[in-house]
């Protein structure tokens, strides 16, 4: 391995999946704000959006996520086009 590139502070660091509040404690150099009291010990925290016990593929559940909110958004924004484009058709 290279020198001077890979970090020397390894400590221990506490993940939290925010969407299922699951956390998880491994070595890490990750920097934290943040802080945890796990077992009355208190770990860095480092706040994940998806982790495996979260996650579609690992899960086999997949999530509902709202497309029609962007659909329509979109059909608003361009709804004068659609309208000129149906009118040149008929």
């Amino acid at each position: 391995m290279k020198k001077g590139i890979h970090p020397e502070k390894y400590r221990l660091v506490a993940f939290k999946d925010m969407s299922n509040d699951n956390v998880f404690i491994t070595k890490s150099a990750a920097n934290t704000k943040e802080t945890i009291e796990i077992d009355g010990v208190e770990y860095p925290l480092y706040k994940l959006e998806i982790s495996n016990t979260s996650h579609p593929f690992y899960t086999g559940k997949m999530k509902f996520v709202d497309t029609a909110g962007r659909v329509d958004k979109f059909r608003n924004r361009y709804k004068d086009h659609f309208e000129r484009k149906n009118q040149k058709k008929a």
